[in-house]
């Protein structure tokens, strides 16, 4: 009966916590400028200090990531609808300037505002399929950086991945100056220990880029499980979260999702197979 009744208070204590959390995402979402740490507390009758560590633990981001993530998704409507202008946009997006919207509208968009708003047009995807010795790979690269590095079996399937992942953008297949490219990528899949030393554009949440972040700091030949990265950003509540941002990883090696793994040392999934994701460990062990 007093294990019921502990089961029971543990539930609702959950539940309770879900609750506030999700009347303090309310108020985010609904305040025409981003609310303040105190002011978000107090609508939810909690101090800061606990209020910011509960809201981490139950969301995997800070009070501040959240609104900046919402206001992203926001604006992204915005700029989606074909009756709005951009000026609009700003400001019911929550920015009272358009100097501040304009610092961070690359971060937010991928790309210039009027480049999303004219549906993806200014975005450029360079891109290149080529055989390595774990099969088919495919590496595009935006004008930040590399945005994708994909492995497959099926060439084909690969550049119908890359279209999915960028539907509004141009891609244009390898042309010469592209070819030293795709040569050090293929370089680095062979040898992961001797880095890949090209920019990466990573574009997800906020809560994805901290996971990605994450894993990057993983040495070559370690790897560390699943709740180990939650810890190190964190947010130790959110194993799962962190499961679902290493599978929604479109840049293989580079952000390496193969050195985490389960708990009891199991490899479990890996976006591009499981055999893959273990000659990858082994290679590395051996360097």
């Amino acid at each position: 009966m007093k294990t019921t009744t502990a089961a029971a208070s543990r539930t609702r204590t959950a539940t309770e916590r879900a609750a506030l959390v999700a009347r303090a995402c309310r108020l985010i979402e609904a305040a025409e400028t981003p609310p303040s740490l105190d002011e978000l507390a107090a609508g939810v009758g909690m101090s800061p200090f606990h209020f910011h560590r509960l809201f981490k633990a139950e969301t995997g981001l800070t009070p501040r990531a959240y609104g900046a993530a919402w206001r992203a998704r926001r604006l992204r409507a915005e700029l989606g609808s074909p009756d709005a202008s951009i000026t609009h946009a700003i400001y019911d997006s929550g920015f009272n300037s358009n100097s501040r919207f304009y610092e961070a509208s690359d971060q937010l968009l991928g790309m210039r505002a009027r480049d999303y708003r004219a549906g993806g047009a200014g975005a450029v995807i360079r891109f290149a399929v080529g055989q390595c010795s774990l099969g088919a790979i495919l590496a595009a690269q935006s004008q930040r950086g590399i945005c994708a590095i994909l492995l497959g079996d099926d060439p084909d399937k690969l550049v119908r991945d890359l279209q999915d992942q960028f539907p509004k953008a141009e891609l244009i297949g390898c042309d010469d100056a592209f070819e030293q490219l795709i040569a050090q990528v293929v370089g680095f899949i062979e040898a992961p220990s001797v880095g890949l030393h090209l920019p990466l554009d990573v574009q997800g949440t906020a809560f994805q880029e901290r996971v990605w972040r994450a894993l990057r700091e993983i040495p070559p030949g370690a790897t560390v499980s699943y709740s180990e990265i939650a810890e190190r950003i964190g947010s130790p509540k959110a194993v799962r979260a962190v499961a679902q941002a290493c599978a929604t990883n479109h840049i293989a090696v580079a952000i390496p999702c193969h050195r985490v793994v389960r708990r009891d040392g199991d490899l479990a999934g890996y976006r591009w197979g499981v055999d893959r994701k273990r000659e990858l460990l082994r290679r590395e062990a051996l360097a």
